[in-house]
């Protein structure tokens, strides 16, 4: 029946939401304070030299402390909720607070140990003001910096937080330009296909039913790896081999390619959209423009804990600045290194690299080196 009021919603609610936080952060401020304690209770047997033994300085101080403690905590909330305080307001709080702390702690600790209280109140005046003075000066240090903790462990998680928030922002940032280097890709290469299949038909039905098939092969495996948060080497090689084979289809004797992937590394995991377009680039900026067409290897490899992908052809070459181009040419149709060695750099860090080298006689080598660690975080890329 109470349940269903504004107060207990209310209350239930403010439960949910403080109590886990404000238990966590007095049990992590529990072994200072126990500390700070019985230092206290070291200086007073020491320096103060009361009647009372250790054991009875030692509950006294805790007492104290504790009721302190918590009437400080109690009064913060109370004033400003969940609200930063003012440094000087939180001074003025502790001083006005801890001599109803020192107060209650030594009411508590009188009865434990069937002291009158009349008698401890009664104490020489000096020794009152004393004890008062030292608990209001405690008190408000070690208040200030627990309070400093808390803002130092919140400026942490605000950092963080801000911390997830940018590699979010940079993984979406990846996403989308993975999907912009495929719309690079997929569209000239599907239309050029289109176009020789609406050839071949009329005078070669056999090679234009073999062409639609290896098209199929090719966008099953196109959509299945733009629809992957990660890929792997035997998929990435799936998927060139269905590429090379639609535009042998189209080149004929011209082209010719060999895919060499030990079965140990079929598996390792791979960013999607590393290897595809640099084969492209060797088909279309070095082996297609030449009369006699060539040959391309793609080969996989391992050699001390890294990963070795190579891309040889043996085409014209790449033009002098090639590699340094990190954008789309104006005809749409060059993929830029630059935008790889981004991925490479944002994913792997230092220890990958993409590196070009002329291939004698002629044609170029892309090689990817990546750790054999293999790929960190698969939904980034």
């Amino acid at each position: 029946m109470y349940g269903n009021t504004p107060f207990f919603q209310h209350l239930q609610a403010f439960y949910l939401r403080h109590t886990n936080s404000a238990w966590r952060t007095i049990l992590g401020e529990m072994p200072r304070l126990l500390l700070i304690n019985q230092l206290c209770a070291i200086v007073i047997t020491l320096l103060v030299r009361t009647d009372g033994s250790v054991f009875e300085n030692v509950v006294f101080s805790n007492l104290i402390g504790f009721c302190c403690y918590a009437l400080i905590r109690t009064s913060r909330y109370l004033i400003w909720r969940d609200k930063e305080p003012g440094t000087l307001p939180f001074y003025l709080m502790c001083i006005v607070v801890s001599p109803f702390g020192f107060i209650a702690g030594v009411a508590i600790s009188a009865t434990i140990f069937s002291y009158p209280l009349k008698q401890i109140f009664s104490l020489r005046e000096n020794y009152v003001i004393t004890f008062v003075s030292m608990t209001c000066i405690i008190s408000t240090i070690v208040a200030w910096l627990f309070w400093n903790r808390a803002k130092i462990n919140a400026l942490h998680a605000q950092a963080e937080a801000e911390k997830t928030r940018y590699a979010l922002i940079e993984r979406q940032a990846m996403q989308t330009q993975l999907q912009l280097l495929q719309a690079q890709i997929e569209p000239h290469m599907l239309f050029n296909t289109l176009a020789n299949l609406q050839g071949l038909i009329a005078i070669d039905a056999t090679r234009a039913q073999h062409m639609l098939t290896q098209l199929i092969v090719y966008l099953r495996a196109t959509l299945c790896t733009s629809r992957a948060e990660t890929t792997t080497l035997g998929q990435e090689f799936t998927l060139i081999r269905a590429y090379l084979d639609l535009l042998a289809i189209r080149m004929g004797s011209r082209l010719s390619y060999t895919l060499d992937l030990p079965s140990d590394l079929t598996t390792f995991p791979l960013p999607p959209m590393l290897l595809q377009p640099l084969v492209e680039n060797a088909i279309r900026h070095g082996l297609e423009p030449k009369i006699e067409g060539g040959h391309i290897l793609v080969q996989a490899s391992k050699t001390a804990g890294f990963l070795n992908l190579k891309i040889a052809d043996t085409g014209l070459g790449l033009p002098f600045g090639y590699d340094e181009q990190p954008a789309p040419s104006a005809d749409g149709h060059h993929v830029g290194n630059a935008n790889i060695r981004e991925r490479l750099q944002a994913i792997f860090g230092a220890s990958a690299s993409l590196a070009l080298t002329p291939n004698h006689p002629q044609g170029v080598i892309a090689e990817l080196t990546i750790p054999y660690s293999g790929y960190p975080d698969p939904s980034f890329h």
